[in-house]
């Protein structure tokens, strides 16, 4: 079997059937794109005439296609070459969801950006197109967080969360991906043409549909497999309990990526969906995009510090000095003695305790050895 038989099979192929069909990638991933062409050009019905399928198959010209696609700039990368990303071999191992599965058959790229490589640090960032600003806004930082640390921020292009995530990379001149459900040479939504040229001209769209081919609802649940495939880990920002985001949400974690998930509100219909995936302990709860850099970037790179407040002279007090301090009074001065009965604590350990709280500037020590806590604190 030549290369370019088998790219020229994979482009026949790709426009036959719906993408992600599991019974055609099952079948070419078992036995080869070239044969299974073969096999279905020579289909016959139950009348021994040319099937619907050979029919449809004999009009395709996959040679025409590849050649005008060149022309456009555009290019059908297919398993062996080197643009291929191994990753996408994981989903001939998953089990299909909602009646999608397999690997693309072959992948149609519009950018100046190898393929591969430029997944190779990949982070999906999906959600809600209706997002809120709330939404846009982590979004947008995660983008460019991601990006300005030299990982490719994925999505799909549309309104809300995808655009937002798409922008946040392209703010810090890092590399974005857009993986659309039509052909690379279409702009869906319309309104993000300008969007799509510039992630074209500066980083990748990609598809398994072929050039021309139209958005469907289907295609939109085959093309989440691609996001997800593609990238080390997902991150969920905003989505309600049916967003399309939760299908991606699922590919991710049936192909045992890193899934995360931005919460929101509780009152906010739109992150229901995410607060669910981390309720079920599905997804790992992140804030901003430095704690998605610390899930997805390899051990010990990208170690966040705790959180904490600033340190204040009472944090490093011993139980002893703590319960002495708790026992000086704010206002009127008083001796160590009514210190010590305050305290419960025998009156030369009072006496010690003192002397280093004095010390630490956190009691004043007036006449007649008389202590109050020091003003201000």
């Amino acid at each position: 079997m030549s290369a370019t038989a088998d790219r020229v099979a994979r482009a026949a192929l790709c426009r036959l059937g719906e993408p992600g069909d599991p019974r055609l990638t099952g079948l070419v991933a078992e036995v080869g794109a070239p044969l299974v062409h073969d096999r279905l050009l020579i289909e016959t019905d139950e009348r021994g005439l040319a099937s619907d399928v050979a029919q449809r198959l004999s009009a395709l010209d996959p040679v025409s296609d590849l050649r005008r696609a060149a022309e456009r700039g555009i290019r059908f990368v297919v398993p062996g070459d080197e643009e291929w990303p191994a990753r996408l071999g994981d989903l001939d191992r998953a089990e299909p969801l909602a009646g999608r599965g397999g690997a693309p058959l072959g992948l149609w790229v519009r950018g100046p950006l190898h393929l591969a490589e430029t997944v190779e640090r990949a982070v999906a960032v999906v959600g809600s197109r209706s997002a809120t600003s709330y939404g846009g806004g982590v979004a947008g930082e995660i983008g460019a967080t991601l990006a300005k640390q030299g990982h490719t921020v994925v999505s799909g292009a549309a309104f809300g969360i995808d655009q937002s995530a798409h922008r946040g990379a392209l703010a810090m001149r890092g590399p974005t991906v857009a993986v659309l459900a039509c052909g690379v040479d279409r702009a869906y939504p319309s309104a993000h043409r300008q969007l799509l040229d510039y992630i074209a001209d500066t980083g990748l769209v990609v598809s398994e549909l072929a050039p021309g081919c139209a958005p469907t609802k289907l295609r939109f649940l085959s093309r989440n497999r691609i996001i997800a495939a593609l990238c080390g880990g997902t991150v969920v920002v905003e989505a309600a309990i049916r967003s399309g985001a939760l299908n991606t949400a699922s590919w991710a974690l049936r192909l045992n990526r890193t899934l995360m998930g931005v919460p929101g509100p509780v009152t906010s219909a739109p992150s229901a969906g995410v607060h669910q995936l981390i309720r079920a302990r599905d997804a790992l709860l992140v804030t901003n995009g430095e704690e998605v850099l610390e899930l997805v970037a390899p051990a010990g790179e990208h170690t966040l510090v705790e959180p904490r407040g600033p340190e204040r002279p009472h944090d490093r007090l011993s139980l002893l000095d703590q319960q002495v301090l708790d026992a000086v009074p704010v206002e009127q001065a008083a001796p160590p003695v009514s210190i010590a009965r305050t305290a419960g604590i025998a009156l030369p350990r009072v006496r010690d305790a003192l002397a280093r709280l004095v010390a630490a500037g956190l009691v004043e020590n007036g006449a007649d050895e008389r202590h109050r806590l020091r003003r201000g604190d």
